[in-house]
């Protein structure tokens, strides 16, 4: 479990700093293991998952965003989000409680006390419609 938490950290970390620096994750994630950083293969995938589904994760996160925009939401919170609806939506191998907790977890320690539950409703509902949606 931590280990994957701690593979979950690092792709919310260099989704983050794609998204200040405005570079693609992928070459975010690149030039972190060309200066020595072991990149676990899970956090691989978020990335590489989060930045082919870009645009689609991010419609899912704005059409369940309450009275928010993707691009209104702090960065760090976005990219939690991403990952975290990456999972729900994409792996299979990831349960969903364990999706949003972790989620959730990570806004409280790297965001705000009020980002945990942001994040928690919007991945409440998100998980609920896909779910119905089979």
């Amino acid at each position: 479990m931590a280990r994957r938490r701690d593979a979950r950290r690092l792709a919310v970390q260099i989704l983050y700093q794609a998204d200040v620096s405005h570079r693609p994750p992928t070459e975010v994630l690149e030039g972190r293991r060309q200066l020595g950083q072991r990149i676990p293969g899970f956090t691989e995938d978020l990335v590489r998952g989060v930045e082919e589904r870009l645009g689609d994760l991010d419609h899912l996160i704005g059409e369940h965003a309450q009275d928010w925009t993707v691009e209104r939401m702090a960065v760090v919170d976005r990219a939690i989000l991403r990952v975290a609806c990456f999972e729900l939506r994409y792996r299979e191998d990831v349960p969903v409680g364990a999706a949003i907790d972790e989620a959730v977890i990570a806004a409280k320690e790297m965001s705000t006390e009020e980002s945990g539950g942001f994040v928690n409703g919007i991945l409440g509902r998100v998980a609920r419609d896909l779910a119905a949606s089979g």
